[in-house]
């Protein structure tokens, strides 16, 4: 028994994280402003961003801004915004942390308030940091939080790499209680990310963990090799989401409460 309570511990203190994050972004800046360019970039364009995607990401105020918000814990939050310019043509920003900000392990966290609507994705999600050398899959894809618009109160956590990605990625869903969606109210998302093992946490409550042994036969684990950065977009439209209707109401908000991550202690 002595034993089982010393692995017990020994498990447990290889899984804690520190209080502090050692990077966050609490999104506190002015009323208006943009996202702190200390800390973020903008990917822009209207590739279609291999998904078939419908919108244009800008570096405008009108898509991306601090704003007052008393259900933050600070008061404030960023808005990414998706806004219909044209008959089948929308704009939003996708911000990424490349050149600024990469971690490898550690809790990866953030706050967020989704919106919904058919045709509406958001995600908060990682890639790895190489990828301009070491293209994508092989570079690796961690997408700490996917809802698409038509399922409000399903999140998706995913995880992309050599053997298994695009619709083979190794993904699993969990559900709010009936009646619930992530419109309502802010919610945590977060993974936990170790030697070999990625865990996924909505509220603090684990639904997905994936290991070198749970790959597809061929499948190459590469998340003890890379450094991941961070991304938060609100995309139009795609393959997987589909793409708006009639009963899709533009524009739409992506709520960022904060953004941390916390390293093993």
């Amino acid at each position: 028994m002595k034993i089982y309570f010393t692995l017990i511990t020994l498990l447990s203190a290889m899984t804690s994280f520190a209080s502090t994050p050692v990077w966050q972004d609490e999104f506190n800046q002015p009323v208006g402003a943009a996202p702190d360019s200390a800390k973020w970039i903008y990917d822009l364009g209207d590739n279609g961003w291999g998904n078939k995607e419908l919108q244009t990401y800008t570096n405008s105020r009108e898509n991306s801004f601090v704003v007052d918000d008393p259900e933050a814990t600070d008061g404030k939050a960023l808005v990414i915004k998706a806004v219909k310019t044209g008959e089948k043509s929308y704009t939003s920003a996708r911000l990424k942390t490349l050149g600024k900000f990469s971690t490898k392990y550690g809790r990866i966290e953030a706050r967020l308030k989704l919106p919904n609507g058919q045709g509406i994705w958001p995600a908060f999600w990682m890639l790895g940091d190489a990828i301009n050398k070491t293209p994508w899959p092989e570079c690796g894809e961690i997408d700490v939080m996917e809802q698409i618009g038509h399922q409000p109160g399903t999140l998706y956590g995913t995880l992309h790499g050599p053997g298994y990605f695009g619709q083979h990625g190794m993904s699993k869903s969990t559900q709010l209680p009936a009646g619930e969606t992530f419109r309502d109210k802010y919610h945590v998302f977060s993974v936990e990310w170790s030697p070999g093992k990625i865990e996924w946490f909505l509220d603090g409550k684990s639904y997905h963990t994936l290991t070198p042994k749970d790959l597809p036969a061929g499948g190459r684990w590469v998340f003890d090799e890379v450094s991941c950065y961070l991304l938060l977009n609100l995309a139009v439209g795609g393959a997987w989401p589909g793409y708006p209707d009639a009963t899709t109401q533009l524009p739409q908000e992506y709520r960022i409460d904060y953004v941390r991550v916390y390293r093993h202690e």
